[in-house]
């Protein structure tokens, strides 16, 4: 039978691609960094990229502390 925890590793690597493919896109390594570009306006266009990533960092955070299922 497969349980949750089981899959929490599984839904973690689906976020952490997601994650990468949002970094790759606008050539960044550092999360941090992609969303202080943003954030000022070096990185145009990049509002929706930028939110998304703040939720996946979001959803990412909780899964590894047990607070969501995804």
């Amino acid at each position: 039978m497969i349980n949750d925890e089981n899959l929490n590793p599984a839904k973690l690597r689906v976020l952490k691609r997601a994650i990468d493919e949002i970094l790759n896109r606008w050539n960044e390594s550092s999360t941090e960094i992609f969303l202080e570009k943003a954030r000022t306006g070096v990185y145009r266009d990049a509002e929706m990229d930028a939110i998304e990533l703040r939720q996946l960092l979001l959803d990412s955070a909780n899964l590894e502390k047990g607070l969501i299922k995804l």
